[in-house]
């Protein structure tokens, strides 16, 4: 009777177990986890490479669940975040915001600088990059963490240097227009070098003159009041060789969406591009020729400084919830992770900021393989703090300003006067408005 009675109590439990599989609560442990949502704007591989630290993430530990959600380019998810700035919830926890966006995300109120979870933690700043942090630190604090961060660099076809027998590679504007005729009629190119019209490349010409484009210590010692790169001719300098380099057919003018293209179908000898570019240009290419990897060209041989960085970094967004807010700052700690910062690095190009990474056998391989990717490090550790671009609020809107009236000066419609003239008033107006509706 005992054995009998033993059995039937052993078939009940076999058969509670078996229906629990069916059961809303066999999930219980899933439902569980806190939700942290992460707006990014990474597309196409990089999307792709971002999801799969999501994934480990999610797969390493029991408390928290990473919900990330494309919200677009860079301007697209700044241009949200700004219309979310008049009163309602982000929606997020953490979001992904270019170096544009820093001072907006400073003033907005909506974030929480990332420097309080620093000092709680006791996170080891001195393993990332100092030049990478030195951007995001203002008086002191750092507000935001890096993640993909990236420079530009000039990209070049070996096989068409060597065949016009050109040995030192160019690097700046004006040596590209020296040695156009010699490159164009030696290989197999149709034209020097291909450049998008792109306001990011005018912000490091700006750098690389070691000119501020604001005033104000190029608004790092305060919140700029009017823009300086017309008296210190800077811009006009930009504009002029740039224009220099269309009209002797050096650097033909391929607009907006050109460049790149141009140089992997193998049509330019030269382009320019972030170093996040490096994967997609080496797979598109798929060894037709050899992609060589150079510092950013200088405006003019006497230009002595360094590039600042571009990317973005992770924002903090300030949700009122202690236990969203310590979920996220795992996150963050997790990305920075020297494992999860060379396996980033080997997938997409961006630096990988922790400098432990660089021990990591992934990085190591993919370096011994791939050793254009060295030249962006080599070229971040040659410029200096003192290097990093400007903040205001208004970035985003200068760079599209720059853009337009770079266009129409590229295609004859004003001289170099008439358009920084143009730049520096709209420039001038957006500060104005923005100061006016943040005092």
């Amino acid at each position: 009777m005992k054995k009998n009675f033993k059995q039937i109590i052993m078939g009940i439990i076999s058969i509670v177990m078996a229906l629990s599989i069916f059961s809303p609560f066999a999930k219980i442990n899933a439902q569980d986890k806190t939700e942290l949502v992460f707006w990014h704007a990474m597309g196409g591989t990089a999307g792709e490479a971002l999801q799969k630290l999501v994934d480990q993430f999610n797969e390493s530990q029991d408390e928290y669940i990473v919900n990330a959600q494309y919200q677009g380019s860079y301007d697209e998810t700044l241009t949200k975040l700004r219309s979310t700035a008049s009163g309602a919830d982000v929606g997020a926890d953490l979001v992904q915001v270019f170096e544009l966006g820093t001072t907006f995300m400073i003033d907005s109120g909506l974030t929480v600088p990332v420097q309080e979870y620093v000092d709680v933690s006791g996170f080891d700043l001195s393993k990332l990059e100092p030049n990478l942090l030195s951007y995001f630190t203002i008086d002191g604090q750092l507000y935001s963490m890096p993640f993909n961060n990236s420079t530009p660099i000039m990209y070049y076809n070996v096989d068409a240097f060597n065949a016009a027998g050109i040995e030192e590679i160019p690097d700046s504007l004006e040596e590209i227009i020296e040695i156009a005729p010699a490159l164009v009629e030696g290989s197999d190119v149709s034209m020097a070098a291909s450049m998008q019209i792109y306001g990011w490349f005018i912000e490091q010409w700006m750098s690389k003159q070691q000119q501020p484009i604001f005033n104000n210590g190029n608004g790092r010692e305060g919140a700029p009041t009017e823009t300086v790169f017309g008296e210190n001719g800077g811009m006009e300098n930009i504009l002029t060789k740039w224009k220099e380099g269309v009209d002797s057919g050096a650097m033909p003018n391929v607009g907006r969406t050109g460049g790149q293209p141009e140089f992997i179908a193998g049509q330019s000898a030269i382009t320019l591009g972030s170093t996040a570019s490096l994967r997609q240009i080496l797979t598109e290419v798929d060894g037709r020729f050899e992609v060589g990897a150079s510092y950013f060209p200088k405006v003019n041989d006497v230009d002595e400084g360094g590039v600042s960085i571009g990317g973005a970094s992770l924002w903090m967004i300030e949700t009122n919830d202690d236990v969203k807010k310590e979920g996220t700052w795992k996150f963050i700690e997790f990305l920075l992770s020297p494992e999860s910062q060379a396996q980033w690095n080997v997938d997409t190009g961006y630096f990988p900021v922790n400098t432990d990474a660089h021990n990591e056998q992934v990085f190591k391989d993919n370096l011994a393989e791939f050793p254009q990717f060295q030249t962006a490090i080599d070229q971040l550790h040659d410029s200096s703090p003192e290097d990093q671009g400007a903040l205001s609020g208004v970035n985003q809107e200068a760079r599209q300003i720059y853009e337009a009236e770079l266009e129409m000066h590229l295609g004859g419609s004003n001289d170099p006067t008439t358009s920084v003239n143009n730049m520096t008033d709209q420039v001038n107006a957006a500060l104005e408005a923005y100061n006016a509706a943040n005092q």
